[in-house]
């Protein structure tokens, strides 16, 4: 058998929250969101849940990442961050999601944690919980700016792009690879893999695992960090602005389609 590794999506998988929405609170309070974004946001968040989304949702989430991102000051959301991540993200680690990682590790596996969320966010939750290796989105910096350019989006099929090219690069053998997320949106995910496993899906993923007989795991218990993991430094948070871009992207790409859906004419 080749190496193997288990690839664990973030939000509703690993934590007990949207790891990009946690921050619209803060990101509204210092200037860079406005209500209406936020309100959006927290209507869509529950719409997405409820639903998944499409493949051109996903795309204009992508697009609107981009704009709304642009010209944020990379410094200012490493403070915002910094300030609130113990409150909004430490608390919300499922303790069946951290067993089962350091279960995988015993096992000698790799983990990877596989999310649409920035790479400046997921990778400091990934350090704290013993993971280095992540596929997140990206975007690209300029003079200390967000220059309103997406460099890979971490959703739908890239995910399973992202997986695949990282199996090529460390000969990870797919079929005795592992795959956890809660969202039918992850299938392209799950898929690539020969060990896929449902965490608290939604209704289409739930249908689909039980279809092609896939296990379904409730992980039910969050825990901060700190309890679980006391006796590890702290590591240096840094910017989550594609995080909450992306939340908020969601969030507006939805309530859009939605309010259309409502208004459009009978018949």
């Amino acid at each position: 058998m080749g190496r193997s590794a288990a690839f664990f999506d973030l939000d509703k998988t690993v934590i007990a929250k949207s790891s990009a929405l946690a921050f619209g609170r803060p990101f509204y309070r210092d200037g860079l969101i406005s209500r209406r974004d936020v309100v959006k946001s927290a209507y869509a968040q529950l719409m997405f849940r409820l639903g998944g989304t499409d493949e051109q949702t996903m795309a204009r989430t992508r697009d609107y990442l981009a704009a709304l991102c642009k010209g944020w000051h990379v410094e200012q959301v490493q403070q915002i961050v910094a300030e609130t991540l113990e409150e909004l993200i430490n608390p919300y680690v499922y303790a069946e999601a951290a067993t089962l990682i350091g279960e995988h590790q015993a096992a000698g596996r790799d983990v990877v944690l596989v999310s649409a969320s920035g790479d400046e966010m997921v990778r400091p939750i990934g350090e704290l919980l013993g993971i280095t290796d992540i596929i997140a989105t990206r975007m690209s910096i300029t003079d200390g700016r967000y220059s309103g350019e997406v460099e890979f989006y971490a959703a739908g099929e890239n995910k399973a792009d992202g997986i695949r090219a990282l199996a090529a690069e460390r000969s990870y053998d797919l079929a005795e690879c592992y795959a956890y997320s809660d969202s039918s949106s992850d299938l392209p995910m799950l898929g690539v893999v020969g060990h896929p496993s449902a965490v608290n899906p939604s209704r289409t993923l739930r249908r689909v695992a039980v279809e092609n007989s896939w296990p379904i795991l409730a992980f039910r218990n969050p825990v901060p960090l700190g309890r679980r993991l006391r006796d590890r430094p702290a590591v240096p948070v840094a910017a989550a602005a594609l995080s909450v871009g992306v939340g908020v992207a969601i969030g507006i790409a939805i309530y859009g389609r939605h309010r259309r859906l409502k208004t459009a004419p009978a018949g």
